[in-house]
């Protein structure tokens, strides 16, 4: 049904793919348009959007004491976790 086409980023000028899947996947959502930019050009462009680097906060692992960095600032009615300790918490099996 859908076939690869090569466009034109309108960004940088480059070519880039629309593959058939994400073709498709547009057309599950009810996109229209196809893109404009290739996934260089849109990813530039969201970080531009988000003011450049990401915002970390400091708080100390609630399960092993250390420092932990998070992408969100911590409430101090709710414990945070280092990515470590968080993975092994999310992960139990």
């Amino acid at each position: 049904m859908f076939e690869d086409k090569t466009l034109v980023c309108k960004d940088c000028g480059n070519e880039f793919v629309f593959t058939a899947g994400e073709q498709e996947f547009y057309a599950e959502k009810g996109f229209e348009n196809e893109p404009q930019r290739c996934k260089a050009c849109r990813d530039a462009r969201k970080q531009s959007r988000r003011g450049g680097q990401r915002e970390y906060f400091t708080a100390i692992c609630a399960a092993c004491g250390n420092e932990a960095k998070l992408p969100f600032k911590p409430r101090e009615d709710r414990p945070a976790y280092c990515s470590e300790c968080y993975s092994k918490l999310n992960n139990k099996d």
